[in-house]
């Protein structure tokens, strides 16, 4: 071992032989004739007798000595011959045993290449790639494409051969898929391109002609549920064609071509079919076929609009009906049903054949939306719809069901453009509810208010909200009172009164009327006590929204206790010192303004079975020439009698009027005010960009108009909040 320094480097050098090696000219021809031989004996299926390791050998030698060249080429020859050979015998099968023929000739050649491969891989690793040759599995395939396939004499057999099974199949013959699976695998192996253009594109157009006549056919004998069930059976019956004998990159080409003359060219036709169409299935509630049909428009352009337009159409013109039908419009609870059903009907139809798709949910909610404000007294209607069953139609709900319905209701909500007329009703209705005690349940109404503040904030329920805060302190109050004022009392009337903050309630002014004596005296003593205790507070009597019970005796002295309207106890103690007396006298005594009067008087003398007063002449209206007088005949079953005050469920003509008057005057300081807060913000803006801007902000309380919106921006610009730009009088600026 010698000390330290690297190894040395020990030089290798290859030189040629030292003498030629001589080849035996004939040894390629030779060696040649005994592989030309083992490829004849390996298509004859007398393989077995072959030494593949020498056949591979001799092969190995062949290329090493540069007779690769000659030894493709004769592999190339040979494989051609033997195919010609091949694509004679399947020519001359007959009939179904052409494609089994041709099958059987296709396993054998696959085998025989297999075997040729592996003898002659020496070649395809090292000759192939370097001389740019097609590799021997490839070119196998390539020479039995050309001299088999492509053969004048199968090709067309072939085709004609795969369409007509495939057309038996569609007709409902049972075919042998096995070896359709088989003829076609081998297609694909052959290269997409062979597939494709040999077998599929003409498939392609036979499918659209064979379809096209028999979508034809069915759209002229079946109505549109039977045509849709077809359709879905031949689409299921491709896709399953497919999996079971076609290359699976077809599916989407057949399913396309049926998608197209089924269901894409005769769309139109299908939803507007008579007797049978979308309309029908809607208003039949077909779960089945609308869902069958949504399934398969989907699957085309502008499939899902069609249907979806079509919907949107028909529920516009059925809504439009039903909130105009003069009919409908004399029930408001019964109004407000017939929407509710409209909208659980075709929100299961969206549900359960749609599957739930929103842009289906989005035209349904469009479509409510457009009808629902075609009636302007569609807010005062949904208020009367809850009023009725806060009052008496949730009576043994449970609390869900209450929740539902109150939900149902809140959806309708949404939907009003005018949401502050609502408000305007509903706080009527509720203010009757509390003040008469008819609310079935006060969470029901608190969980409206919620769901209200919920959708609309704040703002909209305070005063609702007052109105319940008003009721509580109303208790605590008449406690008080009677605690620290009984013995000035004594056995006089009993009062209960609800003092009701102004601005929370809708109180309209309303002159008192004139107060019995008893009845005065202790509001009196109230009034004293309340603004002893209350300092810088007034108190305005409503004798239009009070109640009264009062202890009547009638003849054989029948005595009954009357509930009755403050007006009527008005009218009823006058009959305490008179039998009779005229309209006049009434009006004079009580004060009682002429329209309130005399629904108060027909109330109580012209109503069967609360007929307390007796009235002349008989009619069913009140006249001023009217004589009332007490009715001492009047018999009831029942000890508590109720005495209603004849009243419309809606408005008359002039109080919509006025309310409608009332809703107006209380937009106009909203408008001004987000005119003031966008101005503030933006400090120049130009008019229609603010009318744009407003309408946005006020849109959850109701669609501001235009013109409106101009004359507040008006009033705003006489009143120095904005002044005109000068140079553009379309600009407006914001005065700070």
């Amino acid at each position: 071992m010698s000390g330290g320094g690297p190894p040395r480097k020990r030089n290798f050098k290859i030189e040629a032989f030292k003498h030629r090696v001589e080849l035996d000219p004939k040894y390629a021809e030779r060696t040649w004739k005994v592989l030309e031989h083992a490829i004849h004996e390996i298509y004859n299926h007398n393989a077995s007798g072959l030494s593949f390791e020498e056949l591979y050998r001799s092969a190995y030698n062949m290329v090493l000595h540069k007779y690769g060249e000659k030894l493709y080429n004769g592999l190339e020859s040979t494989m051609t011959w033997r195919l010609k050979e091949i694509s004679k015998s399947i020519e001359a099968a007959q009939g179904g045993l052409f494609l089994e023929e041709l099958n059987a000739k296709w396993m054998d050649h696959n085998k025989a290449l297999q075997m040729i491969r592996d003898i002659l891989m020496y070649m395809d690793r090292t000759y192939v790639p370097t001389s740019h040759r097609t590799p021997v599995h490839e070119l196998g395939l390539n020479l039995w494409r050309d001299h088999i396939i492509h053969y004048p004499m199968i090709h067309g057999r072939l085709l004609d051969t795969l369409l007509d099974l495939i057309h038996r199949e569609r007709m409902g013959e049972v075919i042998n898929r096995g070896l359709m699976r088989s003829i076609t695998k081998m297609l694909m192996d052959l290269g997409p391109a062979v597939y494709q253009d040999d077998f599929e594109k003409p498939f392609l157009e036979v499918s659209a002609s064979f379809y096209s006549g028999e979508s034809q056919e069915f759209i002229e004998c079946c109505d549109c549920g039977n045509y849709l069930k077809k359709a879905e059976r031949r689409l299921n019956e491709e896709m399953e064609r497919v999996s079971h004998y076609l290359d699976a990159g077809s599916e989407a080409k057949i399913t396309s071509v049926v998608e197209k003359e089924m269901i894409a060219n005769h769309m139109h036709r299908l939803v507007h079919m008579e007797n049978s169409g979308l309309v029908n299935m809607l208003i039949d509630d077909k779960y089945e076929d609308l869902g069958r049909m949504y399934t398969l428009f989907r699957r085309v352009p502008d499939g899902l609009s069609t249907i979806r337009d079509m919907m949107t159409s028909y529920l516009r013109e059925t809504g439009k009906h039903l909130v105009t039908d003069p009919e409908r419009l004399k029930d408001p609870v019964e109004f407000v049903q017939c929407l509710l059903n409209e909208k659980d009907k075709h929100d299961k139809i969206i549900n359960v054949a749609f599957g739930n798709d929103k842009t289906f949910q989005n035209a349904l909610n469009s479509s409510f939306e457009f009808f629902i404000n075609l009636n302007n007294r569609s807010p005062e209607f949904i208020s009367l719809y809850v009023d009725d069953k806060l009052r008496k139609g949730l009576k043994g709900a449970t609390e869900e069901d209450v929740e539902g319905i109150l939900d149902k209701v809140m959806m309708l909500f949404r939907y009003l453009q005018e949401k502050d007329v609502f408000e305007k009703y509903y706080k009527q209705h509720l203010a009757k509810r509390l003040l008469s005690g008819k609310t079935v349940s006060d969470d029901a109404e608190r969980s409206m208010i919620v769901k209200l503040k919920t959708e609309c904030g704040y703002q909209f329920t305070s005063k609702l909200e007052g109105m319940f805060t008003d009721m509580k302190t109303s208790q605590d109050t008449m406690q008080d009172f009677y605690a620290k004022k009984s013995e000035e009392l004594g056995d006089g009337p009993t009062l209960d009164v609800h003092i009701l903050t102004t601005g929370s309630w809708p109180t309209q002014p309303s002159p008192p009327c004139s107060l019995p004596p008893e009845i005065l005296a202790v509001c009196e003593k109230f009034r004293g006590y309340y603004l002893g205790t209350h300092s810088g507070r007034r108190l305005t009597w409503q004798t239009n929204m009070g109640t009264a019970d009062i202890k009547a005796t009638f003849g054989k002295s029948q005595k009954h206790e009357l509930n009755v309207s403050t007006y009527q106890m008005c009218v009823l103690m006058l009959f305490n010192t008179s039998d009779g007396l005229s309209y006049k006298d009434i009006e004079q005594a009580t004060e009682i303004p002429s329209t309130d009067l005399k629904r108060c008087l027909q109330s109580l003398a012209c109503v069967k079975g609360k007929n307390v007063l007796r009235k002349e002449p008989m009619s069913k209206d009140i006249s001023e020439d009217d004589t009332f007088y007490f009715n001492d005949k009047f018999t009831s079953k029942l000890v508590k009698v109720k005495i209603g005050t004849v009243v419309a469920a809606k408005e008359s003509e002039p109080e919509k009027q006025e309310t409608r008057q009332r809703v107006e005057e209380d937009r106009k300081p909203q408008i001004e005010a987000a005119i003031v807060r966008i101005m503030k913000s933006r400090r120049v803006l130009d008019h229609n960009s603010i009318v744009s801007e407003v309408t946005k902000q006020l849109q959850a309380r109701f669609l501001p108009n235009p013109v409106i919106i101009k004359k507040r921006i008006e009033s705003l610009i006489e009143r120095e909040f904005l002044e005109r730009d000068k140079a553009d009088r379309k600009l407006y600026r914001y005065l700070a």
